[in-house]
């Protein structure tokens, strides 16, 4: 018989945890009641995010946070009311410039009735800059550390979901305004090029398009400019990526889409998926 029990993962960029928490995550965080909450750009220092994820979750959630050496950029966490198993905040392998960036985190759970361990990640991918050959060659050498480490994690027998807002769409199915953004960072063809490795050549599964077809979005950043969310002109550049095994057991995925401009608490909203368990 199948399993009726599930494992809520909700990713979110926060623009800044203290913001959010200002701004009004918190009513989020109850009335979504995830199992795991993902965070990107959470901006903060250790004891700046312990303090706001033990006022908004509850000091009994479980947490692992990834903190910039860059003041006020940058961060991931991971925070969850299943018990973490173990936690990493770098990236590995020969790819250590990028260890104290806070742009990676892992989280690895051991879930019962699931035969592998589960590692779920935050991973957070600067936006880049067309006109920038140096950002642009940072950009695409973190796009090849999480590939290293995407494929080191299932070599080591693990379930995976990566989680996070990589600023990049993937499609034009994933950017509103695709054409006028054709010579941009974030629909460029290099950028697009690694999703394709990923989904075409490596089996990873990218769960939201996989569950809501082949329609447009749905899109989870809007900018905060004139009426790109009344109008939803939107890109959908934050993702669940998931190991083809694991991805197997998605149910559902809902972008948690604010009812008005004014009761955003982010520019971005929560990716929410249920995975059966």
């Amino acid at each position: 018989m199948a399993s009726s029990r599930t494992l809520s993962i909700a990713s979110v960029n926060v623009n800044g945890i203290r913001a959010a928490k200002r701004n009004g995550m918190e009513p989020w965080i109850a009335e979504r009641a995830a199992d795991i909450v993902t965070m990107q750009e959470v901006r903060a220092t250790d004891d700046i995010f312990v303090e706001h994820v033990n006022a908004m979750f509850g000091t009994e959630w479980h947490r692992v946070h990834a903190e910039s050496e860059a003041k006020g950029r940058a961060g991931v966490a991971v925070v969850s009311h299943l018990p973490i198993g173990s936690g990493r905040v770098d990236i590995g392998g020969k790819h250590s410039r990028y260890d104290r960036s806070g742009r990676w985190v892992e989280a690895t759970f051991d879930l019962d009735g699931v035969d592998q361990p589960l590692t779920v990640v935050s991973a957070y991918v600067h936006t880049g800059d067309a006109d920038s050959d140096e950002k642009m060659e940072e950009k695409l050498g973190f796009f090849s550390a999480m590939t290293d480490r995407m494929t080191r994690l299932r070599r080591q027998g693990h379930h995976v979901v990566v989680t996070g807002d990589f600023n990049v769409g993937h499609t034009e199915r994933d950017i509103k305004n695709w054409k006028g953004n054709r010579n941009k960072a974030g629909f460029l063809e290099v950028e697009r090029a690694w999703f394709d490795r990923w989904f075409d050549e490596l089996g990873w599964v990218d769960v939201a398009r996989m569950l809501a077809g082949d329609g447009d979005g749905p899109f989870t950043w809007w900018s905060f400019r004139g009426q790109a969310f009344d109008k939803d002109v939107g890109w959908r550049i934050d993702y669940q990526i998931a190991s083809p095994e694991w991805a197997e057991r998605a149910m559902s995925s809902t972008v948690d889409r604010a009812p008005s401009y004014g009761e955003r608490w982010s520019d971005h909203a929560p990716l929410v998926v249920n995975y059966r368990v």
